[in-house]
């Protein structure tokens, strides 16, 4: 059996252990003191800081006009080019973010202990969403699920990514239309990339004929335009493949190429070539399409 003595120093001990909890539980929830941040502050440093911050803005749009120029004069180094920059872009984002918070805080133990309690709770909570897109961007930097210049779908949005920043990614469609993707949205969704850092990039191509055609001639005729076309990249192979298939009531014969544009920029002109000179040699070689069929159908 336990003494007396025992039992209550044991009680005040558990009592002791309770309170010292509940104080320190009362102390991480007290509001953070703005005064004590303040005194953190190197309010010289901060004035230094703008300047940082709008040379390094300065900066940027110098690579910018710069990658842009070089993207022209050197068109076959053009992805690389534009890997390089948004490294560069990323490179200098962080480096005046630290040359500023060394230039404006007080960076001794007190202060980062203060700064790093304040910041968590004032400003992790209202930019959180800033955050998560920043964290983000520098893991689709490492992770490059796609790069600057490729052709991405995304959202159901089609077009060529024009800048990956540290917020967010922007992309041109092809209606010319440029939208702003947050990089916490781009790196949880599913993002489709044509090219992939390369300049050529397959574009398929689908055509139907009757079942009484000649398959084989047709299928030749479609590669002999996708070879023939002046956007075609030859380097590459140009599969043509052929099923058939129900569509309604019709039997049809679904013939589908897949050949490549020497740069996904002219993706739209070299579909546009291979139609017509397809529909050019059907006409030729007396090949007809099911139009009338589906047109009695609808």
């Amino acid at each position: 059996m336990i003494p007396r003595t025992a039992r209550v120093l044991r009680a005040a001990g558990v009592a002791a252990g309770l309170n010292f909890a509940v104080v320190g539980v009362a102390r991480a929830q007290d509001p953070v003191d703005l005064g004590q941040l303040a005194g953190f502050i190197q309010w010289g440093g901060v004035a230094a800081s703008v300047v940082v911050f709008a040379l390094a803005l300065v900066l940027l749009r110098g690579l910018s006009h710069l990658s842009a120029s070089l993207c022209q004069r050197f068109v076959s180094r053009r992805p690389t080019i534009q890997k390089i920059e948004s490294a560069s872009r990323f490179i200098v984002y962080l480096i005046a973010i630290v040359i500023a918070g060394r230039l404006s805080l007080r960076m001794d133990a007190t202060a980062l202990t203060v700064v790093g309690g304040g910041l968590a709770f004032a400003v992790g909570f209202a930019m959180r969403d800033l955050v998560a897109a920043v964290i983000a961007g520098v893991t689709i930097m490492f992770d490059r699920p796609f790069q600057v210049g490729d052709r991405v779908e995304y959202a159901g949005q089609y077009g060529d990514v024009i800048k990956i920043g540290l917020r967010s990614v922007r992309m041109n469609t092809l209606d010319h239309n440029v939208i702003t993707i947050p990089n916490n949205k781009v790196l949880t969704d599913v993002t489709s990339s044509g090219n992939y850092g390369a300049l050529e990039m397959q574009v398929p191509f689908t055509l139907f004929i009757g079942p009484d055609q000649d398959v084989e001639l047709a299928m030749t005729l479609i590669q002999e335009a996708c070879l023939t076309s002046p956007y075609a990249f030859l380097d590459r192979p140009a599969p043509v493949l052929a099923t058939q298939v129900l569509e309604g009531n019709f039997v049809l014969i679904r013939i589908t190429a897949r050949p490549y544009v020497f740069e996904a920029v002219h993706e739209k002109s070299f579909e546009t070539d291979v139609t017509l000179r397809v529909r050019r040699a059907f006409r030729e070689h007396g090949i007809t399409t099911p139009t009338v069929a589906i047109a009695g159908r609808v």
